[in-house]
């Protein structure tokens, strides 16, 4: 333990530089697997469609409605049942209410439908109201049952 390490330098001048990599004549670039898959063209997303400009601009219209009950947006209550788009841009949406007496039965769907037609695009909106599936809380989001205090 008690040995004492000797240390050498060495001084080098310059350093050996490896061979660089030589590719003869012959080769031949093997033909590359991905090339037909790169060359395909993603399949163009219809702005009706869900994720498409269109849907999502009336999805966020949506979300800007208020029940005047629950401090709570008609999307995000689950009061919206579907959103369809046609290839005309005229837009339908199914919705409910939370109960069939509800105080805003019969101005609800009037306002949904002006909302809806006024997002940029769409040609036409329509409103169908419907009672069956019956509203229930568990068709809230978690943001919504979040703001309520259900979480």
């Amino acid at each position: 333990m008690n040995q004492e390490r000797k240390i050498e330098i060495e001084e080098v001048s310059d350093a050996v530089k490896p061979p660089k990599a030589r590719v003869g004549e012959t080769f031949e670039r093997k033909r590359d697997y991905l090339s037909g898959f790169l060359a395909q063209q993603p399949a163009q997303e219809s702005p009706a469609e869900p994720g498409g400009d269109l849907y999502e601009a009336v999805i966020e219209a949506l979300k800007e409605i208020y029940d005047p009950e629950i401090p709570v947006n008609i999307y995000d209550l689950g009061l919206i049942y579907d959103v369809q788009i046609s290839p005309e841009n005229h837009a339908k949406v199914l919705m409910t209410l939370t109960t069939p007496h509800c105080p805003v039965a019969e101005s609800m769907p009037g306002e949904v439908e002006l909302r809806v037609g006024a997002v940029p695009g769409v040609g036409d909106a329509e409103v169908e109201l419907v009672w069956d599936p019956p509203w229930d809380p568990q068709k809230m989001s978690d943001e919504a049952k979040l703001e309520l205090g259900m979480l």
